[in-house]
């Protein structure tokens, strides 16, 4: 095995990002790994801190033992000594057997302890001994059990102000902090964006047996602009009720719900969100050949209201194109079937002409009376391929 090969590092499909700062968590992850050392994962709520964690396990020495996972904040503080160290029969009312702790369980393994921040302070300090000792006492019993654990804890707490705040123990989290990793949230990595949606798009798809098979450009310009203060898993649950809404096989997201934008754009970058948004209205308007409400009105595929689409619509001065003058109107006719068997589309011009429909790498050297955004309504690092678009109305 060459040495390239032999250090990548073999992620499951959950590790997804280019960018240098989710690059960089990944680096310590590959030096971390192959050690027994405590790592404490930190970052904001939905940016992955699980499957970090996971993925430091599956490239460890231990990925052949059990990955043991555990809550710290989902479990009642009374029975979190028994969950974590287990217990012996008739230590506690309903201790009917003897059980084994997660400790336990995670003999020659690695144990995940998500939102260690919401551990007790009367359980740190038995947490602290089998850190230090990997050893302690089952709930009820004066025995002591030895294991050969490693330990990888999360939290989005600041864990230095819990301990200036005398809520978290300094001692334990000095023990925890040995080797720190700090993931970024999605709003810093938002050049991810397009990628993580695609993946999920793919997902979902499999799953609810649809055919999502394009992604509007202008889709994924919006949703990197969005703050998403749910972080990966706002945006996988955005996306999934995305492939539920959309009917076709283009994505159709509401873009409507996004209410949180990362900064204000300045005025050309205002032009060009307005642009965006009237483009999208423009497109599926044509698809649902110009029907507003009802079932499969254009209403219903953007995920609004009929009369907020009323209202955008007259906001962004969209309406219908009036038919031209007839003798337009038939030599345009004629140049489209003429040119239909060569496999060329035309589109009639705003002055009745017959203009040729370009695929969408051309769209960029299109004039701007056609109305298309100049980056086309697809994305290229998702799916190569032409979109169903209707053709215009002369």
């Amino acid at each position: 095995m060459s040495h390239k090969s032999a250090t990548a590092i073999e992620f499951n499909e959950q590790i997804i990002g280019d960018s240098p700062c989710f690059q960089e968590v990944l680096n310590q992850v590959r030096i971390v790994a192959p050690t027994d050392s405590v790592t404490l994962i930190q970052g904001e709520t939905g940016t992955g801190k699980e499957v970090i964690a996971r993925a430091i396990h599956e490239q460890s020495t231990r990925r052949q033992g059990p990955f043991v996972k555990l809550n710290c904040a989902a479990i009642p503080a009374t029975l979190l000594e028994s969950e974590l160290f287990g217990h012996e029969r008739g230590a506690f009312t309903g201790a009917f057997a003897q059980t084994k702790g997660r400790f336990q369980l995670a003999d020659k393994g690695t144990l995940f302890l998500d939102e260690i921040g919401d551990l007790p302070l009367e359980l740190q300090p038995k947490l602290l001994r089998v850190l230090q000792d990997q050893e302690f006492e089952r709930l009820g019993s004066g025995q002591t059990v030895r294991v050969d654990v490693r330990v990888v804890a999360a939290t989005n707490h600041d864990l230095e102000k819990l301990v200036q705040a005398r809520q978290f123990r300094a001692d334990l989290y000095y023990r925890l902090n040995v080797i720190p990793i700090f993931l970024p949230a999605l709003r810093e990595r938002a050049e991810d964006i397009p990628l993580l949606v695609l993946h999920f798009v793919q997902k979902f798809s499999r799953r609810m047996n649809k055919s999502i098979q394009v992604i509007p450009d202008e889709v994924v310009e919006v949703l990197k602009l969005h703050d998403w203060p749910g972080n990966i898993r706002e945006l996988q649950n955005f996306i999934e009720r995305s492939v539920v809404l959309s009917p076709g096989t283009a994505l159709r997201p509401p873009l409507a719900e996004l209410k949180h934008m990362t900064k204000q754009p300045s005025a050309g970058a205002a032009r060009t969100l307005a642009e965006v948004e009237r483009d999208h209205i423009m497109e599926v308007l044509q698809e649902t050949n110009w029907v507003v409400g009802g079932r499969d009105g254009a209403a219903i595929r953007l995920g609004l209201p009929r009369t907020s689409l009323i209202h955008k619509m007259r906001k962004l001065g969209i309406e219908r194109q009036a038919r031209g003058p007839r003798g337009a109107h038939q030599n345009a006719a004629r140049a489209t079937s003429s040119e239909a068997a060569a496999g060329d589309s035309w589109v009639a011009g705003s002055n009745g002409s017959a203009r040729r429909r370009v695929s969408p790498p051309d769209l960029a050297r299109v004039a701007p009376a056609d109305r298309r955004p100049s980056s086309g309504h697809w994305h290229e690092s998702l799916w190569h391929q032409r979109l169903p678009f209707t053709p215009a109305v002369a």
